[in-house]
């Protein structure tokens, strides 16, 4: 698992080579991918919101995956051989080694945010849950700050693969939409962190 802490906002533009990019993606199937995670629908939220949201959006991008996530199609997070994983393959179709480490069912949201289902092993103390505590505590810490909430945030994380960074520079779009709009822009991290809800399942399974 990365920490968060770990990750810089960088320049907020991507910048592409005109030969393509270190993924072997094309110009153009970079810019078609660009235009897809385009957020859409992006409001102002209330400060718990946009942290529950930056953060199940960030464990989500902190795990494997080699495929383009599509809007409000199920994903599943497993938490195996110490690592994250999102597959879309359901807990029920896999060995039961692989539905041991099952977190959560997780769904793109059209605005780029990731909203989650969690697991029942979340609400026990197991490995899973170990590793979501590990997580949380490294996304609070990361708040621990006197930059602002847009200063944080993953616009470009060169060590990210490429579907992983290309999804990160979008949920960074979003919340900075959102705290536009909210009129948030000028907020301290450290007064984020004092909103920052607790690690329980009201967290992991925010509603407005």
């Amino acid at each position: 698992m990365g920490a968060l802490k770990q990750y810089h906002s960088g320049d907020h533009a991507i910048t592409v080579k005109s030969g393509g990019n270190s993924d072997g993606k094309g110009l153009n199937g970079f810019l078609l991918d660009w235009a897809l995670t385009e957020p859409r629908g992006v409001v102002a939220k209330p400060k718990r919101q946009i942290l529950a949201e930056f953060f199940t959006s960030m464990l989500i991008l902190s795990a494997k995956f080699k495929y383009k996530p599509a809007i409000n199609v199920p994903n599943y997070l497993y938490w195996i051989d110490t690592e994250w994983s999102l597959s879309l393959i359901a807990p029920q179709e896999w060995s039961t080694e692989r539905r041991a480490g099952f977190a959560c069912k997780c769904l793109l949201q059209p605005d780029m945010t990731w909203t989650i289902e969690p697991s029942k092993l979340l609400a026990g103390k197991n490995a899973v849950s170990n590793a979501v505590g590990k997580f949380y505590d490294s996304f609070a810490e990361t708040l621990n700050s006197d930059l602002t909430l847009e200063e944080i945030l993953p616009f470009y994380v060169q060590e990210m693969p490429y579907y992983q960074r290309l999804h990160a520079n979008a949920l960074s779009r979003s919340i900075r939409g959102a705290v536009t709009i909210g009129g948030q822009t000028s907020v301290q991290c450290r007064d984020w962190q004092t909103r920052l809800p607790q690690l329980d399942r009201v967290l992991l399974s925010f509603k407005n």
